[in-house]
């Protein structure tokens, strides 16, 4: 039984699990938490550091050996430590790859006390959602705006000490930077596991009230007004990545982290977009479907007019597309190339008042002749009357499906999955109204 267990549930797995187990876990978790695919969650990424960090350790069986036996202690070399000689991943200290990959959030041990010091190789990234039109990723589009940041205090130069002053071993965790935690893992079952000291921060030392710097409290940093500008590139994606590299807050000893905006793209009223390609409907006439049409189809992105000449004797019918090659979304670094525009054609039927102005008789010996009379006829036919509906209609009114099918206000018909309306024929046929029956064993 391994001492610690947490990167085992970290991936949701056993600590008997098999390295395929390992794996697939991994995959899945990794999927689940990546920030692709969670733009609107800022924890993330922090989630998928964990779990990518979790998955480097326990798929290596030196490291998932060592971790067994002694946990995260063992795999900081603290407390008894692993072998001598072990270095961890690819010669690298365990320690500075989870405390790269976590920052100090985790509570593993690793930037627990102050001997070991920061670890992280640079600052907290701090990810922002940014909201853009398909004009402004078609044209490209500049944004200056006022942010606040923390930077290190001028004052007394990060260490958030009053002159001299040296911050005291924490009282709680007596410098160690954690506290064991019991925690009950099943009936008359405690389990016992370390917890990042709430009263230190994990950093095993605190300064007293009177020795903390009157401008940043103790604190190391304040925070600081700054204006940062950032550029949407022409033909850029939606979900697409701005990073301002070094524009994060700031930390004693380590660079700062970037600022990376996440372009959100907002629907568009007229087209819609496919990788390079753009995709949009227009309207045309019944005269202009059959005699043709050569005018301004469209109004684009950047403001032109597109015009557009049908070839003579081309009839368009419904459903008919057309492609105005070049006219997609700039491609993403080489601007000068675009995609292709797809336009669907849309009919519009000509209405009664119409109808009314003009010769109907001189009109039918103009169009194609009606089709004929269905030949040879059905031996029964039905006169019913016309009457105008909307199929839309139809589908949203849902009705159950049995023998009072059109007596039901509400329930079930085309294609809904509503569990309430369903009904198992089945239990149907097993109800027959009486009470069920208990058999003595």
């Amino acid at each position: 039984m391994p001492v610690e267990t947490e990167l085992y549930e970290l991936l949701g797995v056993l600590h008997t699990a098999t390295e395929d187990d390992i794996k697939k876990a991994y995959k899945k978790k990794a999927r689940e938490h990546h920030p692709d695919k969670n733009p609107d969650d800022p924890s993330a990424h922090q989630r998928f550091q964990e779990v990518a960090a979790a998955y480097e350790i326990l798929s290596k069986a030196e490291t998932r050996e060592v971790y067994d036996r002694y946990g995260m202690e063992g795999m900081s070399r603290g407390g008894g430590g692993p072998p001598p000689g072990f270095g961890g991943m690819d010669g690298m200290d365990p320690a500075d790859i989870f405390a790269e990959l976590f920052g100090a959030s985790m509570g593993f041990g690793f930037d627990h006390g102050p001997s070991r010091g920061p670890r992280r190789r640079k600052g907290q990234d701090s990810h922002i959602p940014y909201e853009v039109t398909l004009e402004d990723l078609y044209n490209g589009k500049t944004v200056k705006m006022n942010m606040e940041k923390e930077v290190v205090c001028g004052i007394c130069k990060g260490t958030g000490a009053k002159g001299s002053a040296k911050p005291k071993p924490c009282v709680k965790c007596e410098g160690k930077g954690w506290t064991n935690v019991t925690t009950a893992l099943g009936p008359s079952r405690l389990g016992t596991h370390r917890a990042m000291c709430t009263e230190c921060d994990g950093v095993g030392e605190k300064l007293r009230e009177k020795d903390r710097c009157k401008k940043c409290k103790g604190n190391q940093t304040v925070k600081e007004k700054t204006r940062q500008e950032i550029y949407v590139e022409r033909g850029m994606a939606d979900r697409q990545r701005v990073v301002l590299a070094g524009a994060g807050d700031e930390e004693p000893g380590i660079p700062p982290g970037d600022v990376i905006f996440t372009l959100k793209t907002r629907p568009h009223d007229s087209f819609e977009r496919s990788g390079n390609d753009l995709l949009t409907t227009v309207h045309i006439t019944l005269s202009e479907a059959l005699l043709g049409f050569s005018r301004i189809l469209i109004t684009h992105l950047d403001g032109r007019g597109v015009h557009v000449k049908s070839p003579a004797g081309k009839i368009i019918k419904p459903g008919d597309s057309i492609i105005l090659r070049g006219e997609g979304m700039p491609v993403y670094k080489t601007p000068d190339h675009k995609g292709n525009l797809y336009v669907m054609l849309e009919i519009d039927m000509p209405n009664e008042s119409w109808l009314n102005t003009i010769d109907t008789k001189a009109l039918a010996g103009l169009l194609p002749p009606k089709k004929p009379e269905m030949d040879p006829k059905p031996a029964v036919v039905d006169e019913v009357p016309f009457e105008e509906s909307d199929i839309v209609d139809v589908r949203e009114t849902p009705f159950k499906a049995g023998s009072s099918f059109f007596d039901h206000a509400s329930g079930f018909q085309f294609g809904g999955d509503e569990e309430e309306d369903w009904e198992d024929e089945d239990e149907d046929e097993e109800d027959d109204g009486m009470e069920p029956e208990c058999r003595t064993q």
